[in-house]
């Protein structure tokens, strides 16, 4: 019965994973296929690159950033739409729709809010008194930089509030009815009650949203190309950009295969607190 999966799963991430192994230690190129062992010599180039350095710091910020943002709105998120209101299933639909819509589709979008020239959030922004002109948001490191965050955790946050809203429910009503009993306000059942009975949730929620952050480049590429003066590129694009528009595919294998150690010391470390957290 689990054959078909375990085929499925070597099939797509199996093999791929390998051959990204074997052309790390490799010379291969688009333009010669051929494989020579060449060591670590692919790994010494990367490592002598400021900009690998520089894609990596950008990396951790932006996971790191993108992850504390995530999870902080996917909770706020999740006990808004854990209440009664009339029209909870419209609202719930439209936050969906930033998971759902397609990451490279709902980025372009974003790159027409942010146009220099033509963007609705500048235009908003003058009419409010808050800005004189046009804020150049894509085109400086630290706003490009924010830009990029920003959007990221919009895309994401949906996705972590139906995870922690899970959690949600699944608390006792008697909990927090006995918590009403004794006097407890809004603000002590929510750091008392709530977040403690919750944490292995949220910490899930974090899990997830730093994996899709740490090993996304569509919304840097879209939005960026890495730019200006790589202040944006992370290492999944720059993988992409040494190894598929630069051609030297042994590099861009060995920057890519360089994000597989980090992510798994990160998931170690989330899942170990999970498992500490729920054995209290």
């Amino acid at each position: 019965m689990l054959l078909p999966s375990v085929v499925y799963i070597v099939a797509l991430v199996g093999i791929p994973f390998l051959l990204a192994i074997a052309f790390a230690f490799s010379d291969v190129t688009t333009g010669d296929p051929s494989f020579d062992f060449v060591g670590f010599r692919n790994f010494d180039e990367i490592f002598a690159d400021g900009v690998f350095w520089r894609a990596l710091r950008n990396t951790l910020v932006f996971t790191l950033v993108s992850m504390v943002l995530i999870v902080l709105f996917g909770k706020i998120l999740a006990n808004i739409l854990v209440a009664d209101f009339r029209g909870k299933w419209f609202v719930r639909f439209l936050v969906l729709l930033p998971w759902t819509t397609p990451v490279a589709l709902s980025t372009i979008s974003w790159l027409w809010f942010l146009d220099s020239i033509y963007s609705p959030v500048d235009w908003v922004l003058r009419h409010l008194g808050l800005i004189d002109a046009n804020i150049v948001w894509l085109g400086q490191p630290g706003t490009a930089m924010g830009s990029v965050i920003a959007v990221q955790t919009w895309r994401l946050t949906p996705l972590a509030a139906v995870i922690v809203m899970a959690g949600l429910v699944a608390i006792p009503r008697d909990i927090d009815e006995a918590a009403r009993i004794d006097g407890a306000g809004f603000w002590r059942r929510m750091f008392e009650v709530t977040v403690p009975l919750t944490l292995p949730v949220i910490a899930v929620a974090g899990l997830f949203g730093a994996i899709m952050t740490f090993t996304d480049m569509t919304v840097p590429y879209v939005l960026t190309r890495g730019g200006p003066t790589h202040s944006t590129d992370v290492l999944a694009s720059w993988a992409y950009f040494r190894g598929i528009e630069g051609g030297d595919v042994g590099q861009g294998a060995a920057i890519a295969l360089f994000l597989f150690p980090l992510l798994l010391a990160g998931a170690i470390a989330i899942l170990r607190t999970v498992r500490r957290w729920e054995a209290q």
